[in-house]
């Protein structure tokens, strides 16, 4: 199936949006605007309202990620990021979505709903002490196993590449991973 154009650059050119607001608002030159993640919702509603969930074979691959990311940033609309999750699972089993992607979602809903994360991709950054921290972790045993079957990088790598970009220095780093 060819992507549906349209589509796929409406997503793409929301996901600008989103990508630029954040990277402005993290190098402190710009305040945090919800109304791009409120916008971008509403568009993706309408979107999987009328073609279902925008898979790989819809949208093409980088469109597809583009859509799980507007879900995953749609924090101020529960109902729809668990509509989301839902369809995403789906997508994933025939092949049109990301494990890696669904592997997000999941542990976003899940510190949403104050439970451990099962992929450790979650964190929160505390300014004031210049701390990067992982949310609660369910079973940090066999998190590399499950990070790997869900073609996510190491824990490691992932916490320097989060490191980098949010400015934290190499000389901190025991001090800046703490789970809460």
């Amino acid at each position: 199936m060819v992507p549906n154009k349209k589509i796929k650059e409406s997503l793409l050119l929301m996901i600008e949006r989103d990508q630029k607001m954040r990277k402005l608002f993290m190098k402190k030159r710009s305040n945090w605007n919800a109304n791009v993640d409120m916008k971008n919702t509403e568009k993706l509603k309408k979107i999987i309202n009328k073609y279902g969930w925008p898979g790989k074979s819809l949208v093409g691959e980088k469109a597809a990620d583009a859509a799980w990311l507007i879900a995953q940033h749609a924090d101020h609309d529960v109902k729809f990021q668990e509509k989301c999750l839902c369809l995403i699972k789906k997508a994933v089993k025939i092949g049109e979505a990301s494990k890696k992607n669904l592997a997000y979602l999941i542990d976003r809903m899940l510190v949403k709903n104050r439970k451990k994360q099962i992929y450790g991709t979650q964190f929160r950054y505390e300014s004031e002490q210049n701390l990067l921290k992982p949310y609660l972790i369910r079973d940090k045993k066999n998190l590399a196993r499950r990070r790997k079957n869900a073609g996510l990088e190491s824990f490691t790598v992932n916490m320097k590449r989060l490191r980098l970009n949010v400015g934290l220095n190499k000389k901190n780093k025991r001090k800046n991973i703490k789970e809460v």
